[in-house]
């Protein structure tokens, strides 16, 4: 069988393991199937301004009839993808979960890591370059899904995404984590888990269900009047890849789908579709939810992450994108009761984190907002320290959200290191486009709590892993990128507001509840549902649903 459990754990983990805060009985019969589904880059202002154009039976499923935590935010500061799918079913945030950002570099080496990165293991099927995404092996926290299956070994645990991290991290240590890939459109996984795919896998590539969507037009939903509300089309601030509806999927003078295909479906509603397309076939060919051993299939949507970081999400193409998502999901609840049971699943929605609105977007509402240069800041404070200090070159470069200092350097030049870590976070603090710095020293003694942002940007260190000196982006302001014209990564309510949506007749009571909730409280939640014992390392609350 493929989710069997592996003996590959970490010491760590397994330490942990021993560590598991005991069960609780759950009030009703566990759901025999949680479906827990992630909108990566869907803030919740996007579910609040469409929420008159849903489906029935889409997001307004949770909305209408399940219960919603309307103030929902993560508790951290550096609001990325990896992040945030490693917090979720772990109840941690970065501090605890290792994942201290997508990449970050090794603060005695300068190596590059990468969240999921592990070189031991490869796709199946599949090339694979050396910082990509194959394992949980940074992964420092043990998952719902973990506990699940150490005290019910017959349950099963899939993590399904258009991302690696969007997989691997919620499926967790000891459950199965399929990927798209972009070389092929075909769904993979890798030899962490297994050695090949069983069959219902290659049935579902072997049909090459992504081609059906090549010359494919996506076309809006919605007649034009019905997009008033957010950005037109053909912005100059997209860039000269311009972006408009209908969009074509395939260059047209492409005769057969490949690689450029295959990617751009990411940037589309189709990439989503397939994902959703690949659950059905996990639940088929799994027969998740089919006894009462409870089963988790996490899948993570990424779609609306890439359309946000193309167009914005203020843009009429994410606006239509969610509209999208919207009907995607109602067809796959349909499905759902029908092949699992209304009554033999829970379903849970979130997301990794919110968007910021577009620089351009912001600035039209007379607002303060900008790029900065991460390269020109580095020499900035690099040549006032050095002219302070006399300390060449004392930051080596940015990892994650800090600032990782030369240690020999500073040492050759006989200073002290942490008065050059307070003279960077002092020249740092002076720029206009930063909200907050703190040092390692602060940092590690919790000296500055209360401080503006200081809490949530210590819930994003690692003190093992992080750099020296960590900072915060004023309200408004991203990091210029190329491929980005908006972007996440704060901890500004735009950033760290998201959707926290249940349903199942069983076990929740339909309402919005207003009092503030984190996306820690997820993991503690869920391990209350099902009888088993909360993550080692969670540090969040169980969330009172009403059943």
């Amino acid at each position: 069988m493929t989710f069997r459990i592996r003996l590959s754990l970490t010491a760590a983990a397994l330490a942990l393991a021993a560590c598991s805060t005991g069960p609780v009985a759950p009030a009703a019969p566990p759901p025999r199937l949680v479906v827990f589904l992630v909108i990566d880059g869907l803030p919740m202002r996007q579910v609040m301004d469409y929420r008159d154009q849903l489906a029935a039976d889409g997001f307004a499923r949770f909305l209408a009839r399940g219960a919603w935590f309307s103030n929902t935010h993560y508790p951290y500061a550096f609001t990325v993808t990896a992040a945030g799918h490693a917090t979720m079913l772990t109840g941690a945030t970065p501090s605890r979960t290792g994942i201290i950002g997508n990449e970050w570099r090794d603060i005695r080496t300068g190596d590059a890591v990468y969240n999921t990165g592990d070189t031991a293991h490869t796709y199946i099927g599949h090339k694979t370059n050396a910082l990509d995404g194959t394992s949980p092996r940074n992964l420092k926290a043990e998952t719902v899904g973990d506990v699940l299956r150490r005290v019910k070994p017959a349950s099963r645990v899939i993590g399904i995404s258009g991302k690696d991290r969007g997989a691997i991290l919620p499926a967790g240590h000891t459950g199965t984590a399929y990927m798209y890939m972009g070389q092929t459109g075909q769904f993979a996984s890798t030899t962490y888990y297994m050695k090949e795919h069983p069959a219902w896998v290659k049935a579902y590539n072997d049909a090459r269900p992504a081609d059906r969507y090549f010359k494919t037009e996506w076309k809006p939903l919605l007649p034009e009047a019905a997009y008033a509300r957010s950005v037109p089309d053909s912005q100059p601030w997209f860039g000269p890849r311009g972006g408009k509806l209908p969009m074509l999927m395939g260059v047209a003078a492409d005769d057969k789908p490949g690689p450029a295909f295959y990617n751009a479906l990411l940037r589309s509603p189709f990439a989503d579709a397939l994902a959703l397309d690949f659950a059905r076939a996990a639940i088929a060919g799994e027969q998740l939810g089919q006894d009462d051993a409870p089963d988790i299939l996490s899948v993570s949507l990424s779609g609306h992450d890439y359309v946000n970081h193309t167009w914005s999400a203020e843009s009429r193409i994410s606006h239509d994108h969610l509209l999208q998502l919207d009907r995607l999901l109602e067809a796959f609840f349909r499905d759902l009761d029908a092949k699992v049971g209304r009554d033999n699943y829970l379903a849970v929605l979130t997301a990794d984190h919110g968007f910021m609105p577009a620089v351009e977007v912001v600035q039209s509402r007379g607002h303060n907002a900008g790029r900065a240069s991460g390269t020109q800041l580095l020499g900035r404070v690099n040549a006032a320290v050095e002219k302070e200090l006399g300390v060449p070159k004392a930051v080596r470069f940015i990892s994650a959200s800090g600032l990782a200092l030369d240690r020999l350097a500073i040492t050759a030049a006989g200073k002290d290191f942490d008065a050059v870590a307070d003279a960077v976070r002092r020249h740092i603090s002076a720029e206009p486009f930063i909200a907050a710095a703190y040092t390692r020293r602060e940092l590690e003694s919790n000296s500055r709590a209360g401080a503006p942002y200081f809490d949530a940007m210590r819930r994003s260190w690692h003190k093992d892993l992080s750099a020296d000196v960590q900072m915060a982006l004023a309200p408004h302001w991203m990091f210029g990128s190329s491929s980005s014209i908006a972007t996440h990564g704060s901890p500004h309510p735009y950033d760290t507001h998201v959707p926290l949506l249940f349903w199942g007749p069983k076990w929740v009571a339909p309402g919005e509840r207003k009092a503030r909730a984190e996306v820690v409280d997820i993991a503690p939640t869920l391990a209350g549902l099902l009888g088993v014992p909360v993550p080692a390392l969670s540090e969040g609350k169980a969330l009172a649903l009403g059943r």
